[in-house]
């Protein structure tokens, strides 16, 4: 089994689960390899359980199952968690002294799964105690593996001359090292990794390569024969590691983003502060400097108000938030609507209603965001399906909140934005489209033929004339009140007709120009009986499981779903008419399927749903779809995969 291996790592919130997970995926990134993984944490700082899966493979991942093949543990708790997701033949890694430990006595331990654990042990006559998990581990196959953590740094603090208590923050990087060795990858690579992940701090380098030699030598000595899986480095092209957070970021600044305004909230706070260590940034590889202004508010309504600001003073500007920062947000989206000011929302989804998950999955929110607001007003919204159409799309949303003058919704969830993959993206493909944007030469030319600059002059497109604030030679007016083409307020019924009539028809515009492979993508034969819809982080789970029927002479086609607002409503229908639709969605009512009855009276057969807080697995989603063929399906089936 070379170079298709999952991993899981895990530990109290806090220990270093991230570093851990980093290192291990920055090595198998060194040595050519391909990854993609997930980060799951809980919504308090520091005690609660935490845990990364990631999966290694010579080709391109996109999403996971439900299994893993190595665990990899700094505590009882994900013993506790996680031991019966290990794959049969798979291997689990754990402290020996934390054996006697009573699963009783785990105090972070949730009850549900305290009493799961209490049932399934006593049924197979074991008491409640790791010792028994590991038992059952070995009855079902997998491999365990002792490793003395404490032995180690004992070692280690002779050799540094380190006290004891100061090493024990090392334990996630002798787990990694341990668990590397296990699958024979080169140590070099975890030295460059741990060089990465703690550059400019050679003290940490230092003791951390020393303490990861020594673990890894352990584990090849004891160990490795006996693990069926490895990992062998392959020659391969320059690739990134990136989360969705950073392929936002870096998709913001590629498409001319320089404003960025943000309240913290969680999964969305990451882009911002990746921006910020990034303020000041080279163009296109070469000695010209570029920087954007990221500028922390008081509150989520402040965030947009000062985009909109920006945008207004012709920056390219974005906010990025979550579910409850966008509620907060509401009112601006109004008067940036009303105004027909170009700006960007990165809304990250999570679990709701109210403060809902706040560190857990979900695609809640799409109908909110096709909706917000009082009133109605044209919006852009869309949706990426992978870190790297997020980057893409991050820049692609410049143009049309600035081609249209209107406010463009990019959506994505906590799913997209704490995986992290290996990807190759191309920023020279990336072009900068600023709509009609007029100069003061412009300016100048239109007053010399007797003419008055009116910035919301009614148009048949329905864009009218864009100015930067502070043109020469420009005087206009905004206000969240109805207005006339200069911006004064007029409540006069036929100027409300026509300014009405001309803000919404750009939806019209925008669904007539914007090319098809930017709203819709197709997967598989259009002649397939069966076909998915589905939107968002769900797609990599859909067209793995759709793969692995295909290769057991099931077709099923799959239609993403890119552009929410305006719906594709005439594309969708050609594609699935006369086709069984099976909905795919993260949220508990099925938002798209409901969307796409509504706007084309297509009606879905069955519903695919998850709602529990964590992201699809391949391995349920093939289920799922496989007893949709057969026929053995419920209407209405909820996936409930994930510790």
């Amino acid at each position: 089994m070379l170079n298709n291996f999952t991993y899981m790592v895990g530990g109290q919130q806090g220990s270093g689960v991230d570093t851990s997970a980093n290192i291990f995926a920055k090595a198998c990134g060194l040595a050519g390899l391909e990854i993609y993984g997930k980060r799951e944490y809980h919504s308090n700082i520091k005690g609660m359980h935490s845990y990364f899966q990631l999966k290694v493979n010579s080709q391109p991942v996109r999403s996971l199952t439900s299994k893993v093949d190595l665990l990899a543990s700094f505590d009882e708790e994900t013993l506790a968690v996680h031991y019966d997701e290990v794959s049969t033949g798979g291997g689990v890694i754990y402290d020996p002294k934390t054996l006697d430990k009573k699963i009783t006595s785990i105090p972070t331990l949730d009850k549900i799964v305290v009493n799961r654990l209490i049932k399934r042990l006593e049924a197979q006559g074991l008491n409640l105690t790791i010792e028994s998990l590991i038992e059952e581990c070995r009855r079902r196959g997998v491999h365990t593996y002792p490793l003395p953590y404490d032995e180690i740094l004992t070692e280690i603090s002779k050799k540094s001359e380190k006290k004891f208590s100061e090493l024990a923050r090392m334990i996630n990087v002798l787990a990694v090292a341990s668990s590397l060795a296990l699958v024979e990858l080169e140590i070099t690579y975890i030295e460059r990794a741990i060089k990465n992940v703690f550059r400019g701090k050679a003290k940490a380098v230092e003791e951390n390569i020393e303490g990861a030699k020594i673990a890894y030598e352990y584990v090849k000595n004891h160990y490795s024969a006996s693990f069926p899986y490895k990992l062998k480095s392959q020659p391969n092209g320059k690739r990134l590691l990136l989360t969705g957070n950073e392929a936002i970021a870096l998709g913001k600044l590629v498409g001319g983003c320089r404003f960025q305004s943000y309240y913290p909230i969680t999964p969305a706070a990451d882009e911002s502060i990746f921006l910020e260590a990034r303020a000041i940034f080279r163009l296109n590889g070469k000695d010209e400097v570029g920087s954007i202004v990221v500028f922390q508010t008081e509150d989520e309504l402040a965030a947009l108000t000062s985009a909109t600001g920006a945008g207004l003073a012709g920056a390219r500007a974005a906010t990025s938030t979550s579910g409850p920062g966008f509620s907060v947000m509401v009112e601006g989206l109004g008067w940036a609507g009303m105004n027909e000011v170009p700006v960007v929302v990165t809304l990250y989804q999570r679990g709701g209603p109210s403060t809902g998950l706040p560190t857990r999955h979900e695609q809640g929110d799409l109908r909110y965001a096709l909706h917000a607001g009082h009133g109605e007003f044209p919006r852009i919204v869309i949706a990426s399906g992978d870190i790297e159409e997020a980057f893409y799309d991050a820049a692609q949303a410049f143009n049309y909140a600035e081609k249209y003058q209107t406010v463009v919704i990019h959506l994505v969830d906590k799913a997209l934005a704490n995986s992290n993959q290996t990807v190759k993206l191309d920023p020279s493909i990336v072009r900068i489209e600023r709509g009609n944007l007029l100069s003061e030469e412009d300016i100048v030319k239109v007053k010399s033929a007797g003419g008055e600059y009116k910035r919301f002059a009614y148009t048949p497109s329905g864009i009218s004339p864009r100015v930067k604030l502070g043109t020469k030679g420009c005087v206009f007016w905004n206000s969240g009140d109805e207005h006339d083409e200069l911006g004064h307020i007029n409540e006069n019924p036929e100027n409300r007709v026509m300014m009405m009539d001309k803000r919404m028809s750009k939806l019209e515009l925008a669904d007539s120009e914007i090319p098809l492979g930017e709203k819709i993508k197709y997967f598989g034969s259009e002649d397939a009986k069966f076909k998915v819809v589905s939107w968002g982080s769900t797609k990599g789970a859909i067209l793995d499981a759709i793969h692995h029927l295909s290769e057991e002479g099931i077709e099923i086609g799959f239609l993403q779903i890119k552009m929410l607002c305006p719906l594709p409503s005439n594309d969708i229908s050609k594609i699935l008419e006369d086709s069984k639709v099976i909905d795919v969605e993260m949220n508990y009512s099925g938002q798209l399927g409901g969307l796409i009855t509504e706007k084309t009276g297509i009606k879905v057969s069955n519903y695919i749903v998850k709602y529990n807080g964590r992201p699809m697995f391949q391995d349920e989603v093939y289920q799922s779809l496989k007893d949709v063929v057969e026929g053995t399906a419920p209407k209405r089936r909820v996936l409930t995969l994930g510790a």
